[in-house]
């Protein structure tokens, strides 16, 4: 229970991984799409530079604006946690760990940088994944509470001038204060490793290309996905047209740019030729119709909470998927009737 308890409590990158991967698995499990809004003007600009802070060989590199998000109407970044995240009912860890430290996400993360190398379509927060991730947040941080929580189960390592707290856990944690109001954590195997390693090679060109293509949202996160491991596909080897079909996926950008009280989410898929895109769109679109039904099935809302299965419900319910050249785009206008759980977003 221990290692349970550290590992929800030091992981500022628990939230926030949570809070994109599950719109990037949203994204990929429904594919939306909006024609008439060109992902690139709306959200187009120069990275943050807390960008260059993270790891800039990973093949998959995310964004969140914390204090954007929080100060629209709404607070769209509290909003979406409530979808996402546990209840304080239903993870007493995560209050324990408010209680003992201090940081709440919802009120003290202002920022967040993430590089991450998955290894399977688990994703964040799957125990037996060995999916790595760094992470560099920015907010307040109460060092003392936080680093008395950490060595509860954990110790200090000095790496020169540094010291590094590591924290046993499925996955490991380590972590190290950058300065009063930033942090540095890594996860995964060897994460003090990762977490020092140098950061001066540059991002390859089309990484770069396609952050470029997003960085003026408050959220985005950007995937390389000819540079992930044969392990990430291995689920679809039983269809080989289906198998083929992903692996053509040779890129996917997501942005979140707030509209108000909504959250516009928009994603692209780059496919390797126009026939694929094509068929890409067919196949989603019956994959949303499949997940329309899988949710009527008493067990798999069972694993969600009521509200969550409601949001996912109007979500399938809402999206349409349309072929754009080599491309397969996404986009849908999260509202707070959506965000909430409520039976209508009107």
């Amino acid at each position: 229970m221990a290692s349970s308890k550290t590992k929800t409590a030091l992981l500022v990158i628990t939230v926030v991984v949570v809070l994109l991967m599950v719109i990037i698995g949203i994204g990929a499990a429904v594919y939306l799409y909006r024609a008439s809004r060109p992902l690139s003007a709306p959200v187009a600009g120069a990275p943050p530079d807390i960008l260059s802070l993270v790891p800039p060989d990973a093949p998959v590199a995310a964004y969140l604006d914390a204090k954007t998000l929080r100060t629209t109407q709404n607070s769209t970044l509290e909003a979406i946690g409530q979808v996402v995240l546990p209840t304080p009912q239903q993870d007493p860890d995560y209050t324990e760990f408010v209680r003992n430290t201090g940081f709440d996400y919802s009120r003290d993360l202002d920022r967040a940088a993430l590089a991450m190398w998955p290894t399977d379509l688990g994703g964040a927060g799957n125990p037996g994944s060995d999916d790595r991730t760094v992470a560099v947040a920015d907010g307040r941080f109460d060092q003392q509470r936080i680093k008395t929580y950490a060595l509860r189960t954990g110790h200090t390592v000095t790496r020169g001038s540094k010291t590094v707290y590591e924290v046993p856990g499925n996955p490991p944690v380590s972590f190290e204060f950058l300065s009063a109001t930033r942090v540095a954590i890594a996860s995964g195997k060897n994460a003090t490793d990762l977490l020092t390693a140098s950061r001066s090679a540059p991002r390859d060109p089309a990484m770069q290309s396609r952050i470029d293509r997003v960085a003026g949202a408050p959220l985005f996160a950007v995937a390389r996905t000819d540079k992930l491991p044969d392990s990430v596909y291995e689920s679809f080897k039983n269809s080989q047209q289906l198998y083929a079909l992903v692996r053509s996926i040779q890129g996917i950008t997501l942005a979140g740019q707030p509209q108000g009280d909504n959250l516009d989410v928009t994603l692209d898929g780059e496919s390797d030729s126009m026939k694929n895109a094509i068929e890409i769109g067919t196949l989603l679109d019956g994959f949303r119709m499949i997940g329309s039904v899988e949710l009527r099935d008493p067990k798999v809302r069972g694993q969600m909470t009521a509200q969550q299965a409601a949001f996912l419900s109007m979500l399938l319910d809402k999206v349409k998927v349309t072929p754009q050249d080599k491309w397969v785009r996404l986009s849908i206008d999260l509202t707070p009737a959506m965000l909430a759980g409520k039976t209508s977003t009107h």
